[in-house]
């Protein structure tokens, strides 16, 4: 019996390498389309103008189940910021979490649901989507929001809460000593990586926030870019559209969970 549940074990192993490396490759793939600059006009206007509807997407998960989540898509108006348009609705996770592929498991109902809006009502399509995570901040260069991006050919920013340690990059006194210096609302820093490359920025959103959120390129857009459109959508420490986005997924689970009783 030992042996039968050894083989079993190993046939498990044997089998998720192989889906690693499967996902590996469709993210190598997808990673060849990957647009790391600004590709629309209003990227380039001080005030952003032309840009009147920026997405923000975010799933909760109830707390008992991982397998089912509340996936989110909510439009603002830009310069407003007034939620336009808001999709909420539960779905089915069958992918299990493994660290650092996390598109395989929220991506596809998230493009599920900006696919449901393209058909219901073009018009209000959002030009610019906020995620709930990273771009090329990643392991391997290739987080949720350049997945996403690609995948809806849309403009694409990841905003994270908490720092991913990639590339050299770590919470560490030093970096401790660099948020200490951000003094007001729209200060920033760089994420540079022991490559060299820059994979990011710690903006302080608002002058409240003692903690900053992390900001990476998902695609079509570039890294300054990003990071004034983010800072221009906070009233506090996280931009409004994926604030929205993760305030109403939960309120949709509790109301839920309270008719379910």
């Amino acid at each position: 019996e030992a042996e039968a549940e050894q083989r079993e074990q190993e046939k498990h192993g044997a089998n998720q390498s192989e889906t690693l490396l499967r996902w590996e490759r469709e993210q190598m793939l997808l990673r060849e389309n990957l647009i790391t600059c600004n590709t629309e006009a209003w990227q380039s206007h001080p005030d952003f103008l032309g840009l009147q509807r920026i997405g923000g997407v975010d799933l909760s998960y109830i707390k008992e189940d991982d397998t089912v989540a509340c996936a989110s898509l909510v439009v603002l108006s830009y310069p407003e910021l007034k939620v336009i348009y808001e999709d909420c609705h539960l779905v089915t996770i069958n992918v299990p979490y493994v660290a650092g592929y996390l598109a395989f498991r929220e991506v596809p109902v998230l493009v599920d649901a900006v696919q449901k809006l393209l058909e219901k009502d073009p018009c209000l399509m959002p030009q610019v989507l906020f995620v709930d995570g990273n771009g090329i901040l990643h392991h391997r260069g290739f987080g949720v929001a350049c997945h996403l991006g690609i995948l809806t050919d849309l403009p694409c920013i990841g905003v994270a809460k908490n720092l991913l340690q990639v590339d050299g990059i770590e919470n560490n006194d030093d970096h401790k000593e660099q948020i200490r210096e951000l003094q007001s609302g729209g200060d920033f820093f760089n994420l540079t990586g022991s490559s060299g490359a820059i994979l990011g920025a710690a903006l302080k959103s608002c002058s409240k926030s003692s903690k900053p959120v992390y900001i990476s390129v998902g695609h079509k857009i570039s890294l300054e870019t990003a990071v004034r459109l983010v800072h221009s959508c906070c009233q506090y420490r996280v931009p409004e559209p994926t604030r929205q986005a993760d305030i109403r997924s939960r309120e949709f689970l509790c109301k839920n969970r309270s008719q379910n009783i």
